[in-house]
């Protein structure tokens, strides 16, 4: 039997070097997403030791891309996208004609062709997908208004490159290249007719074909998928539930690039976003979770897998010209352009933050146009370096942004401070700790984080007994429905101390940790117990280990959902074998409170 197994070697040394480097990284207070870039480095062909499969990588990768764009449509609706339009639109093409200009200058500087200096400079426009969508995450923003435009803008990115790789061999003539259409319909067409459609044509062309796959997945993928998913999930397999998942996501996807020559990316996209109309939707993205996290780290791997550390050392001022387009270029035109549509000025950082950094599109511009003649392989080199030193420099980015915002939001003096009261009149956004807004003046009151399945059963106990409460609520659509109700709300994540400091933590009686992520809640009751020592902090867990360690991290009661549940059942059963008396909780005896309020793991 042989022995030579590219695939799991490739797959086990990038995921072992890539947890050991970033459990490293995580150490020294480092994104882990660094010792996945220097993990690649160290398997790549550029280092001495072992070299991973420098075909595999990649395509492992674009795994991890289209999964997490399927993720994203899981939580995103048509509403939502159309929603931004306005703004991300014309915000991302000013945006890509800006740096792509800034790109074509550099590289005509260093005496390349107009073909190479504009593929140069798109590939410098377009942001990667994982990287942004990764920072988005980690900060509950995804649905967020701000999340929103940078996700919107994200999509239009797409289509314009998906456009741009149509377009790059009419760019090849420039250069002097005889090159035929790539677009598959016009090929054939030319091949088999003798009709050349010209420039004009693949274009028209390219866009009826993506049209025609956004049309058919908005009038029949929006029933076919839900119902397809709905009827897996009666077999009561979770297995073929989660086969399903995937298969409807990398079908769609792979479907969407051979068919209609949408990138890969896209028709995951919209594959999770007609998925989304499901009640489904939220237990299909748990079950991809964990492959999408797990392929997420291979394209770090295969990024670093790409890097030759010698370039930094052999062109150090066109490498710093390349990071400086990335980073600034971009992030400051991403900025004036948010501004111009009278948007504050902490969307306007997250917006040029999340846009700071370039990845998977940039690398295929960049192999197309080595391919076709028109970049030269420094070219390429040098938006290989750009891209591993700005997905390195974008969380540094994020946290400058962070500190400037409220610099940049600071009020006029003759302006009155806006106070969160009790009514929530208004609705905060914690992740923009302005200096306008000051802790809410509730006192002696209940803290709920989390207004999900579990929470919501709380928060309705809460409100009926009149006990003053607050929520904290990643959720922007969640938080809109409590202050129009008159609940006191806080948009974001209790995870960020200036989040917990805008509930008014040492007024507080008690703290209810209602969110199912255990390193979350941890987090929470630890901040919460060091600022108010006597309050009461109840959380919900899993299992034993998270029972414990919630226990250890300052939390007073910690309710395990599946021994409530089978508390629930053991005590009915006891009603009927042992005449116990029945409960009594307003909604008949068939209905046990553990069973109401426990938590499951497809929360």
């Amino acid at each position: 039997m042989p022995h030579d197994t590219p695939l799991i070697s490739t797959i086990v040394g990038g995921l072992v070097l890539a947890f050991i480097l970033g459990a490293i990284a995580n150490r020294l207070k480092l994104p882990p997403l660094v010792g996945y870039l220097v993990a690649g480095i160290f398997v790549g062909p550029h280092t001495p030791g072992y070299v991973a499969n420098q075909d595999l990588a990649p395509e492992l990768a674009e795994i991890g891309v289209i999964l997490l764009m399927f993720g994203v449509g899981l939580h995103f609706s048509l509403k939502d996208l159309l929603s931004v339009r306005g703004i991300a639109v014309p915000g991302a093409i000013v945006q890509i004609a800006f740096a792509s200009l800034l790109g074509w200058g550099l590289g005509a500087m260093m005496g390349w062709s107009t073909g190479g200096s504009l593929v140069f400079g798109l590939a410098l426009s377009v942001a990667s997908t994982v990287v942004l969508l990764k920072a988005l995450q980690e900060r509950r923003l995804v649905e967020t208004e701000r999340g929103k435009i940078a996700v919107g803008w994200l999509i239009v990115e797409d289509l314009a490159m998906v456009l741009a790789l149509v377009l790059i061999p009419a760019a090849a003539s420039i250069g002097g290249g005889e090159h035929g259409p790539v677009e598959p319909l016009s090929a054939g067409l030319n091949r088999l007719l003798g009709l050349d459609l010209g420039i004009s044509g693949i274009v028209g062309m390219t866009l009826v074909k993506v049209a025609l796959f956004v049309a058919l997945m908005l009038v029949f993928g929006r029933k076919l998928i839900p119902w397809t998913m709905h009827r897996i999930a009666h077999t009561g397999s979770r297995e073929l539930f989660r086969l399903g998942v995937l298969a409807i996501a990398l079908g769609v996807a792979f479907g969407a690039a051979k068919l209609f020559g949408v990138s890969l990316a896209l028709g995951a996209f919209f594959a999770g976003m007609v998925l989304a109309e499901s009640e489904l939707s939220h237990r299909a993205a748990q079950e991809s979770l964990p492959l999408r996290d797990a392929f997420a780290v291979l394209f770090f791997v295969s990024v670093g897998m790409l890097f030759d550390p010698n370039i930094l050392i052999e062109r150090p001022l066109p490498v710093l010209a390349t990071v400086f387009i990335i980073v600034i270029g971009k992030s400051v035109a991403a900025f004036l352009i948010v501004l111009l549509f009278q948007k504050p000025a902490g969307t306007a950082l997250t917006i040029s933050a999340s846009l700071g950094q370039i990845g998977e599109f940039s690398f295929i511009l960049a192999a197309l146009g080595v391919d076709l003649g028109l970049l030269p392989e420094e070219g390429r080199d040098l938006i290989l370096a750009g891209a591993i030193i700005s997905i390195i420099l974008n969380p540094l980015l994020f946290f400058a942004c962070d500190r400037m915002r409220p610099l940049l939001s600071r009020p006029k003096r003759e302006e009155a401070p806006i106070d969160i009261t009790a009514a929530a009149e208004a609705l905060v956004e914690p992740s923009e700790p302005e200096d306008d807004i000051r802790p809410t003046s509730l006192s002696g009151h209940a803290i709920l984080v989390g207004y999900g399945r579990v929470g919501s059963i709380v928060g309705q106990n809460l409100k009926s007994s009149g006990t003053p409460f607050l929520v904290i609520e990643v959720s922007e659509k969640r938080t809109e429905e409590l202050a129009g109700q008159g609940v006191a709300t806080v948009l974001g994540n209790a995870g960020a101390r200036e989040v917990l400091d805008l509930a008014n933590l040492p007024a507080a009686r008690s703290l209810v940790i209602a969110i199912p992520d255990a390193f979350e809640a941890c987090r929470v009751a630890e901040y919460a117990r060091s600022v108010n020592p006597s309050i009461l902090i109840v959380a919900r867990a899993h299992s034993d280990a998270e029972v414990d360690e919630l226990k250890q991290y300052g939390a007073d009661t910690v309710i395990m959902g599946e021994r409530e549940i089978a508390m629930g059942m053991v005590d009915r059963l006891a009603q009927v074998h042992h005449d116990s008396p029945a409960y009594e909780d307003g909604h008949g005896t068939d209905t046990i409170p553990g069973t109401a309020a426990a938590p499951s793991k497809s929360e």
